[in-house]
């Protein structure tokens, strides 16, 4: 189906001329002279090479039809990371091109969404939200709770993240997938 340029999002699959790429980035860019374009990083779902295009904003791009839905992780091996549909069970397995360095959030029952084309996974998208527990950071001084400063910390995931003074080792707290950045204590 024909979309234009300026509604393509990260994750969304386009068809050039035969080809699959997925949108890595999409960024509008509207000028102060001259026509606005949109900026399109992708990658060739073949061969995994990354491309840029650029569009003008009311250009109409094919858009694939692809398959998403809720899968939950299972584990990770030889072949890639396998995950599992909740309602028939069906089982698919994703590369390491695929999922990239989000394999840091798979864990058990980590529910994700998967995007097939033709029984390929393509893409995959993250919960917006993780929970992660505080591994490693520094200790808290006195008085210096009022700052606004925040203190580098290691997830036991592996994710580094910036949180405030007073969470410690051991405190769960949620962190944003997108940009990988402390949102608040975890509750409970």
């Amino acid at each position: 189906m024909k979309v234009i340029a300026s509604s393509l999002r990260k994750g969304n699959v386009v068809d050039i001329d035969g080809t699959l790429y997925v949108v890595l980035t999409a960024q509008n860019f509207h000028p102060g002279k001259g026509t606005p374009v949109t900026q399109v990083d992708m990658r060739r779902i073949s061969d995994g090479t990354k491309v840029s295009e650029r569009w003008r904003t009311t250009e109409q791009v094919e858009r694939a039809h692809v398959d998403e839905r809720e899968y939950d992780y299972l584990y990770e091996d030889d072949e890639g990371f396998h995950f599992m549909e909740p309602e028939t069970y069906e089982q698919l397995v994703a590369g390491r091109d695929v999922i990239g360095d989000d394999n840091v959030f798979l864990g058990e029952g980590v529910r994700v969404f998967l995007q097939v084309h033709n029984g390929l996974v393509i893409a995959m998208e993250l919960p917006q939200k993780v929970v992660v527990e505080v591994a490693e950071t520094e200790p808290v001084v006195k008085g210096q709770t009022a700052s606004s400063s925040y203190k580098p910390a290691l997830a036991t995931n592996g994710v580094r993240v910036m949180v405030p003074p007073h969470i410690d080792v051991g405190t769960k707290v949620v962190i944003n997938t997108a940009d990988r950045s402390y949102v608040e204590r975890a509750k409970g």
